[in-house]
Order: structure tokens, then C-alpha cells, then sequence
């Protein structure tokens, strides 16, 4: 599987500041930032007193003199413009992200992400932060659901947000990719949990089901990396492989016997990370495909071409169930071995 770890942007000296830091993307980020930098400033923003706590026993600031901890809300704008200042790089990573969570309480998921990104763009343009990464979801890409429905309402926002910045030439840059193997909330911590239970079975929605697969360390890398590559509006897509949910039940409990429980309501059956409508717009690379923003696609094509990037077919899709890259139980096995999760 692909790392993505070249290419990265040189933030030696740089302020950094994630929003709902204290998440499993946020924590691996602290982690690889604090490895490889010597950043000025690293500040996690997140609403949750406890996690801040818990977080900074893994990463005290008594070890640690560049991190701030800092409580706030995406919801609240002042409270953002207040954390924004001085800072150079914002990682929105705050989200309301469970699928049934946001069908049920509609008014926080719209809250969250839609109003909170209008806040993270309102607030980098009054304190003048360089560049914003929004971190996006395969679920934007023809949405089913209010989760990612807001995700695209999102998406939209800090694409838009370029035309805003005039001749501070601020950037603002969209990360989507899919399934984080192992992160809070996903099915790889549910099964590890049956299974140290003892169930005498596992759940699986649908025998077809397929996801696309990164692990936290690749999305960590994979936004690293657009930090240097993005000139505003962009949506990076990272080419990652699919797996078969019942191929991921095989790995972790060979033999166990599974049990079809039905689609929850707002799932989808596969995973869409580009539709064909975003195909007319889209440019690929050796490890990604790149959603240039309308506004620019015409003259931004001309500097790709230049530079090995090319146009994808007109009729392209990016599925996780018509992807050519598929992990088998072995692989899958590795792979969460290697994230220390089997």
C-alpha cells in the first residue's frame, strides 16, 4: 500500500492548529508533526475537557513545549478567531462523523458541518492563516445521507472560500478519502471487541459490501502531502485499495460464522469517492486524482500537463466496488497487524 510520505511540505518554524484535535486523526498528527518538525506552535482545538486531558498524559506539554491545548467549539466563531491568531496551517479535522447520529440529530450534524466550516473560513480570513486542509468524506460524493450531505455542503464552503481571500492569496484545500481502518467508530474496533467478547458470530450488513481502506498513519501522511501541492480549491483523493466487509471478518476471526443484519439507514452499499460528474474536472497523478475547483480547471490543466498530471476519462468513477485494487484476507491480515489492531 502506498505511504505518501514524499513530497511532504516543510513546516519547520510553522504554527499549526487542528480542529477536534483530540480525535484519532488528530492524535496521529500531533504524533508524526512532533517526530519530523520543529514546529513554533502546535495547537489542539477541541469542545471535550476529558480527551484534552487524556491527550496530553500521551503528549504532556512539559515534553512537548510547542503543543497549546485549547478548548473550543467550531460553533463559536469568536472563540476560533481568538485560537487563529499567529497561526500559519489549520487542519479541520471537527466533525460530527457517525451516519446514524447525524440522521437522528440533524440540527447538530448542520451545526457542526456546516456552520462550523463557515466559522473555520471566516475566522482564517480575518486572522489571515496562510492555508486550511478540510478534511472531507467519501460519503460528499452523491450523498445519501445528512452526514454527507453536510460533508458537501462543507466541501463546498472552503473550495468557495478562495474567491474570498483577494490578494492575501490565503489557500483553502479538501482531503476526501475513505474508511480509516481502525479509527474510533469504525467496524474494526466493533469485531476486535465481539471477538475478545466471544461472540459466537459477526455481524455484517451486506455480504457485498465493499469500503475503501487507509490507515491513519496514510491519511496523516496523505494530508501532509497536499500541503505542499495545494494552490486553493482543490479536492486531493488518495488512491488507496478496497475491501470486502466479509473478507475483513475472515481476517480478524477465520472461521467464525457471520450473520447479515441489513444496511443501516443512510448507508450505502459501496464507497464513491469521484462521480462522473467530477470526472470533467479531475486530473490524476501517480498516487492521487486532484478535483480542480471550476473556477480555475481551464488554466490549471495547462500547468498539470507540464507537469505529468493528466485528464481522466470523461465516463470515470472512483468506486470502492469497480476499484482495480483489491486487499485480500492475507493482505487485509497485514495490514491490521501492522496498525496494531489483530
Amino acid at each position: 500500500m502506498r505511504t505518501f510520505e514524499s513530497g511532504g511540505a516543510d513546516l519547520d518554524n510553522a504554527s499549526v492548529l487542528i480542529t477536534g484535535g483530540t480525535g484519532s486523526f488528530g492524535q496521529q498528527m500531533v504524533r508524526t508533526l512532533l517526530e519530523r518538525y520543529r514546529l513554533r506552535r502546535l495547537v489542539i482545538l477541541s469542545r471535550d475537557e476529558l480527551k484534552q486531558y487524556e491527550m496530553a498524559q500521551r503528549f504532556p506539554p512539559s515534553e512537548h513545549s510547542v503543543l497549546r491545548y485549547f478548548i473550543g467549539d467550531v460553533r463559536d466563531l469568536g472563540r476560533l478567531e481568538m485560537a487563529f491568531r499567529d497561526i500559519d496551517i489549520v487542519i479541520h479535522a471537527a466533525a460530527l462523523k457517525q451516519v446514524p447520529t447525524a440522521e437522528y440529530n440533524p440540527f447538530e450534524c448542520i451545526n457542526t458541518n456546516v456552520h462550523g466550516a463557515e466559522n473555520v473560513v471566516r475566522a482564517a480570513l480575518r486572522t489571515e492563516v496562510k492555508k486550511v486542509i478540510a478534511l472531507s468524506t467519501d460519503k460528499a460524493a452523491s450523498p445519501i445521507n445528512l452526514y454527507g450531505a453536510s460533508k458537501l455542503a462543507s466541501d463546498k464552503i472552503f473550495v468557495a472560500a478562495n474567491n474570498l481571500s483577494g490578494s492575501r492569496r490565503q489557500i483553502f484545500s479538501v482531503v476526501r478519502y475513505g474508511n480509516v481502518v481502525g479509527s474510533r467508530g469504525s467496524v474494526v474496533p466493533l469485531f476486535a471487541r465481539l471477538i475478545r467478547d466471544g461472540a459466537p458470530e459477526l455481524p455484517i450488513t451486506d455480504a457485498r459490501m465493499t469500503r475503501f481502506a487507509i490507515t491513519l498513519q496514510q491519511g496523516v501522511n496523505f494530508v501532509l502531502s497536499t500541503l505542499k501541492m495545494a494552490e486553493g480549491g482543490e479536492i486531493f483523493v488518495p488512491k488507496i485499495p478496497s475491501i470486502r466487509i466479509v473478507d475483513l471478518a475472515e481476517a480478524m476471526a477465520p472461521g467464525k460464522p457471520q450473520r447479515i443484519v441489513g444496511i443501516r439507514p443512510g448507508e450505502k452499499l459501496h464507497e464513491l469517492m469521484i462521480t462522473e460528474d467530477d470526472a470533467r474536472s479531475t486530473v490524476e497523478t501517480s498516487d492521487r486524482f486532484i478535483i480542480e475547483p471550476a473556477f480555475a480547471a481551464g488554466w490549471r490543466r495547462k500547468n498539470h500537463a507540464a507537469n505529468g498530471f493528466h485528464p481522466v476519462a470523461e465516463s470515470f468513477r472512483y468506486g470502492s466496488d469497480d476499484n482495480p485494487e483489491y486487499l485480500s484476507v492475507e493482505e487485509i491480515r497485514a495490514l491490521l497487524a501492522a496498525e496494531g489492531r489483530h
